[in-house]
């Protein structure tokens, strides 16, 4: 097996927003992959006394102990006690009711010799590429299918869609949304390489167009994490100032990718 992790912050003075690991089990038997987006908040109250990269270390630490060592949980079951977990560490001090409490998209992926399983829960991205070379993407598309005028303001997304039905969802503080969740599993045999980014790192594709998810793929299993993260950096400052791919997003994103070829 070789692993390939990259995680680079948007913004050099801020703290990167994203987790990403891959575990082991000390059986040698399969591994897994965690990846969390940390959602930055828009300026004001958030009801919670942490950040979002303290609620990303404890959610994605708790996530992979969970993977590692809990082979009878399915994936399901495994972001469910995760939430719950991180939940119960500030539930005394924060109000995890508010719409805005710290909150992140999830990849897992766990394989064993017999199984792939993943979950995806909001708009970071799971690749599988098969011993034949084709490219199959997981995701979870409910943010990008609802129209941009829902989401012209935080106040509407808070109010309207964000962990909402007909709207989309986020590891936050409610244990139930590991159920809205992306899942499945292929057999062992299909998959030879997968890869988990977040939108910072799929912008090359779902942002700038440069290539379908085959290229993106390719672009990591022939130079590797550093260099799709450097090629998403020049097109983002490339764009800065007409913006015409970037529109209002931040010039910047945090962008993590984990590669595996197992």
């Amino acid at each position: 097996m070789r692993t390939d992790l990259v995680s680079e912050p948007g913004d050099a003075t801020r703290p990167n927003e994203d987790f990403a690991d891959v575990g082991l089990p000390a059986s040698g038997q399969g591994g897994c992959v965690i990846l969390l987006d940390g959602v930055t908040p828009p300026t004001g109250e958030t009801g919670c006394l942490h950040s979002v990269p303290w609620f990303t270390a404890r959610l994605g630490g708790a996530l992979t102990e969970l993977t590692v060592s809990g082979r009878d949980l399915t994936p399901t079951d495994i972001l469910s006690s995760a939430i719950e977990r991180t939940a119960q560490t500030h539930a005394d001090t924060c109000d995890l009711s508010h719409p805005r409490t710290p909150q992140a998209t999830v990849v897992i992926v766990r394989w064993s010799a017999e199984t792939v399983e993943y979950l995806v829960l909001s708009d970071s991205a799971l690749l599988l590429r098969s011993p034949a070379g084709e490219v199959t993407a997981v995701l979870d598309d409910r943010l990008a299918r609802l129209p941009r005028s829902a989401l012209a303001t935080d106040a509407l997304v808070d109010a309207n869609l964000r962990n909402k039905e007909g709207g989309f969802f986020t590891a936050a503080a409610d244990p139930s949304v590991a159920a809205r969740a992306v899942t499945g599993a292929v057999p062992r045999g299909e998959v030879a390489a997968l890869a988990a980014l977040t939108d910072g790192a799929t912008r090359w594709t779902e942002t700038f167009h440069q290539g379908d998810w085959a290229g993106l793929f390719a672009v990591l299993a022939e130079d590797g994490a550093r260099s799709l993260v450097d090629r998403v950096r020049r097109l983002e400052s490339a764009d800065e100032t007409e913006r015409a791919f970037l529109g209002r997003s931040k010039t910047h994103d945090d962008a993590t990718v984990v590669y595996v070829e197992l």
